[in-house]
């Protein structure tokens, strides 16, 4: 038995076979799915499909990755988040809650997506942006800057929030 410490002392681990990077005992990754030497995947979360999880990323809590999304760079989602599609989440954004990035949406730079919000179709959320509570970013949205975004609040389309 192999044991990996994710930061909370060592627990069951074992390196993916594609790719390498660890994944706690607890976690589940499909042998389609890739996760790169420096990435980790942990506590009880699934990267499924051909998602990709590589850089410095880490992937836990009771998060979901799955279809071809993309999580990299020093990126973190944990909670019961969801990421799908051909979503993207990078640079050192975090996704948490249970907030979902779907479609071919990205999330990056110091961006943070949290609570019940949701990030679609292809909508960017970047810089030092904020997504949370129950708000919705989708269609070709941007949200960046410092802007905020939260509450029941719906962007879409051409609207632009910096």
């Amino acid at each position: 038995m192999s044991t990996f410490n994710f930061g909370q002392g060592p627990v069951a681990a074992h390196q993916h076979p594609n790719g390498g990077g660890w994944v706690a005992d607890t976690a589940f990754v499909a042998s389609t799915a890739y996760v790169g030497p420096n990435a980790r995947v942990f506590d009880s979360a699934q990267v499924f499909d051909s998602a990709r999880v590589y850089g410095d990323a880490l992937v836990f809590g009771n998060a979901w990755v799955f279809g071809s999304a993309e999580i990299f760079g020093s990126a973190r989602v944990f909670g019961s988040a969801e990421i799908f599609g051909s979503a993207q989440v990078f640079g050192s954004a975090q996704v948490s809650g249970l907030a979902w990035v779907s479609g071919s949406a990205r999330v990056y730079g110091d961006a943070w997506v949290s609570g019940c919000a949701q990030v679609y179709d292809y909508a960017w959320v970047f810089d030092l942006a904020q997504v949370s509570g129950d708000a919705w970013v989708y269609g070709l949205a941007q949200v960046s800057g410092n802007a905020r975004v939260s509450g029941h609040a719906r962007v879409s389309e051409d609207e632009h929030r910096s």
